[in-house]
């Protein structure tokens, strides 16, 4: 099977020195393509800036900001023959700053505004604006009402699964090489898989997904 998968951070620039992100060490996205590898899959796997070290076999694409993780997956999507499963790990920015410095920002008064705009959304567009007819599947990072977001996510974003994990916790999620996560069903269905590695939850999600996706 062909899978698309996203993994890691993006980095919106505020000037040539500073952006804007978030905590996405990349760990679940990259561990989700050394699995599916393993299985015997052809992987695509569209990362953002991450300390990680690609899986032999992982065909890469390195991207930086959302815009350009958007183009890339676009253009992954409607590539010849498409992806079969898609499976969006990143954390992509909602927002950019509306206007990047060219030169550093220097300290002057004692606040400052920055003005921001949103970011293509990357999940979202699969569906509609890329076509997708694969299986779909997100992820929802939460810090509170963990299933009542993540339902409400795969609805509007036209997902088959949503994979929920509260990032608030400290033993699990960013910057953690364990996780554990709630799987979301369009019918309302949800299963919790406890916490374990990151490495062996990846290969728990992909025997799912591939036989969800095969069905």
């Amino acid at each position: 099977m062909k899978i698309l998968i996203t993994a890691g951070p993006t980095r919106e620039p505020l000037d040539p020195v500073r952006y804007l992100t978030n905590r996405s060490s990349g760990r679940m996205g990259y561990a989700l393509a050394e699995a599916a590898v393993a299985e015997g899959h052809l992987v695509d796997l569209v990362s953002g800036p991450v300390s990680l070290i690609p899986t032999d076999g992982v065909k890469m694409h390195f991207v930086e900001t959302a815009q350009q993780m958007w183009e890339k997956v676009r253009q992954l999507t409607l590539g010849e023959p498409p992806p079969q499963l898609a499976i969006h790990a990143a954390a992509v920015a909602d927002y950019r700053p509306k206007v990047v410095a060219e030169q550093k920002i220097k300290k002057q008064a004692d606040t400052l505004i920055l003005e921001l705009e949103r970011n293509p959304d990357v999940l979202g567009s699969m569906r509609g604006a890329f076509g997708f007819t694969g299986y779909l599947v997100g992820f929802a990072a939460e810090t509170q009402n963990l299933v009542a977001n993540a339902q409400e996510k795969l609805k509007r974003k036209g997902c088959d699964l949503v994979i929920a994990n509260d990032v608030s916790r400290k033993d699990t999620g960013f910057d953690s090489t364990e996780n554990e996560v709630m799987l979301c069903l369009p019918s309302g269905e949800t299963e919790l898989i406890p916490k374990q590695s990151k490495q062996t939850l990846a290969r728990e999600i992909i025997r799912r997904v591939v036989a969800l996706a095969s069905q």
